[in-house]
């Protein structure tokens, strides 16, 4: 058996979910490192759709991975792996947008821009990306998660609705309806956006 490191890698991005939580119970970094590959992106949409910050969804994102190693063996369906490990993304989004809320006695808000980005950026980007932030924050959670899943991390509808577990019809309903609402809410956002940063 040829242990190169390529040829290791290869094999696990084609074994499923299923095959790399048993490896990665029997100790394999590697398998566990192909299931952080493999779902990365995904669990940073998931908490960045909680938490509105980039900051808290990396530190979010970063944590829940911890904990699913830690828990790996409570993985009762491992070939769910990926809906396992997006409903702790969601609780530890969750539970950090609490700690910040108490921590800042505050509502916090929705952004998709780093605070770190350049200030010449910010003010290019910055009506659009409020109009996009306050429309955002007036679409459920679920809704959030759904249209960043499949806009900005390019699921599709039956991925989505395997690791939330719901139907797939269900997904392209929240879709539809949370496009449509986005379409609304933009076109509406510039004014009242603006009342409120007045207000």
């Amino acid at each position: 058996m040829d242990l190169r490191p390529g040829v290791i890698v290869g094999e696990l991005s084609g074994l499923d979910d299923g095959a790399l939580v048993a490896r990665a119970c029997r100790g394999e970094e590697e398998a566990y490192g192909e299931l952080v590959t493999r779902y990365r992106r995904a669990t940073f949409a998931m908490a960045l759709s909680v938490t509105g910050r980039r900051e808290d969804a990396e530190d979010a994102a970063q944590e829940s991975f911890i904990v699913a190693l830690e828990r790996l063996d409570e993985c009762r369906e491992p070939e769910k792996f990926g809906g396992w490990l997006l409903a702790i993304a969601r609780n530890r989004a969750r539970n950090l947008v609490r700690r910040e809320m108490l921590r800042e006695g505050e509502h916090l808000t929705f952004s998709l821009v780093s605070r770190a980005a350049a200030p010449d950026l910010l003010a290019e980007r910055g009506e659009m990306r409020a109009r996009l932030n306050w429309a955002l924050e007036k679409l459920n959670e679920v809704q959030r998660e759904i249209v960043l899943l499949h806009d900005l991390e390019g699921w599709k509808h039956r991925e989505i609705a395997e690791k939330l577990e719901m139907p797939s019809g269900t997904v392209r309903s929240h879709l539809h309806y949370a496009r449509r609402r986005l379409r609304e809410y933009l076109s509406l956002g510039g004014a009242i956006v603006s009342e409120e940063r007045a207000g």
